[in-house]
């Protein structure tokens, strides 16, 4: 008798949003309801356990989403040897003698702890520690933390995305305010995950926003997208620039200039 499926799946996902990652639930008529017990979760592949976690809980698990909390203790070295195991035979799909072949002989093992550990870590691990202050001087001035560096995977073809980000805050008394490196290690967090860039920058954005509260909140990003310089039209020297403008940036025309101004300075 053939077992049964370990979920029940939705009869139709759930729009896509690109809200903070606790209001990405699916809604309650969608969510399947547990088929398993504890104990036969515990038999199943760590990939499955997690899934079925997040599908019980009516969670997206988009690629661009963090999935961080649905982890257990010890789930992600399960997860980073079973998606090696995945590798190898991938590459022996690609009829690569990872056997023979001094140079592949680890390359699966490799590739997985890269994407754990590193390029798509964004997804697996909760978000950096990030120390808040008050505002207590109630600075109401334009702040601009750029250029930032990023690097991210194009969730289409999983080739790289490497780029710059630059982040207007326009901050009031109510706002928090973060150290200097905290921009950096948010983008870091947020594009350490495969991506879209125009959802990436809006993730950014509601990161920012949920926790800094300003007045008004800018982004900029301009990436090279290797999806379009190492495959397809192979053009080199095309790059995309896409904005976020909130609050009083959206409102005040002569804050988005000066904001934008200042960034063509710094380039020059």
């Amino acid at each position: 008798m053939a077992d049964k499926p370990f979920f029940a799946v939705p009869a139709a996902a759930p729009p896509a949003t690109l809200a903070p990652s606790a209001a990405h639930a699916v809604p309650a008529a969608h969510a399947p309801r547990l088929l398993r017990s504890e104990e036969e979760l515990q038999r199943l592949p760590a990939s499955e356990r997690i899934r079925y976690r997040l599908v019980d809980a009516g969670r997206r698990y988009h690629a661009n989403d963090n999935i961080a909390e649905f982890l257990r203790p010890g789930e992600l070295a399960e997860l980073k040897a079973e998606v090696a195991a995945k590798l190898e035979e991938v590459l022996r799909a690609l009829v690569i003698d990872t056997t023979g072949d001094h140079n592949t002989q680890q390359t699966a093992e490799r590739v997985a702890k890269m994407y754990f550990d590193e390029v798509f870590a964004g997804r697996y691990k909760p978000m950096p520690s990030v120390t808040e202050f008050p505002n207590a001087e109630r600075l109401n001035e334009l702040m601009i933390v750029g250029p930032i560096n990023v690097r991210s995977a194009c969730s289409h073809h999983m080739v790289p995305i490497f780029g710059k980000v630059w982040i207007g805050i326009l901050p009031n008394e109510h706002s928090n305010l973060i150290g200097l490196s905290k921009y950096a290690r948010i983008a870091d967090w947020v594009m350490s995950r495969p991506q879209i860039q125009e959802e990436a920058v809006t993730m950014l954005a509601n990161e920012l926003q949920a926790r800094v509260r300003p007045d008004g909140l800018a982004i900029v990003m301009e990436a090279d997208h290797f999806c379009m310089h190492w495959r397809g039209v192979k053009d080199t020297d095309t790059a995309m620039v896409n904005s976020v403008m909130r609050g009083a940036f959206l409102k005040d025309m002569n804050l988005r200039r000066e904001f934008l101004s200042l960034l063509k300075r710094k380039e020059s």
